[in-house]
């Protein structure tokens, strides 16, 4: 099993999750982020002042899964979420050991389905 993590943009969250949901991937956990990275912020204009937004609005998208699902995961996850310009994201997998379901204890593939 895999854990793929991935920090996107915030608009493109509804295309992933439709997406995401053709194939048969339900269970997904949220977290508004802000991040910064080689887009090093941006410039905005309040009431004439202008002013540096440091950290920028981002979603932590995260979902465990079989490691024979993986590459199709990546796959939608870059085709749905990249605009071509700096701050699309990036994707983090790792390893995942034992997953548990607390409810029924169901250990392993069982309890990601």
């Amino acid at each position: 099993m895999k854990k793929i993590e991935a920090i996107i943009r915030p608009e493109t969250f509804q295309s992933l999750r439709s997406s995401l949901s053709e194939i048969g991937i339900g269970g997904l956990t949220i977290t508004e982020a802000a991040g910064t990275g080689k887009q090093k912020g941006k410039t905005g204009l309040f009431r004439g002042t202008t002013f540096q937004l440091q950290l920028l609005p981002k979603l932590k998208v995260e979902t465990v899964v079989d490691d024979s699902q993986v590459d199709e995961i990546v796959d939608i996850i870059i085709n749905t979420c990249s605009t071509g310009t700096i701050g699309d994201g990036k994707i983090f997998i790792h390893p995942i050991e034992e997953v548990i379901r607390i409810r029924t204890k169901e250990r392993g593939a069982q309890a990601i389905l």
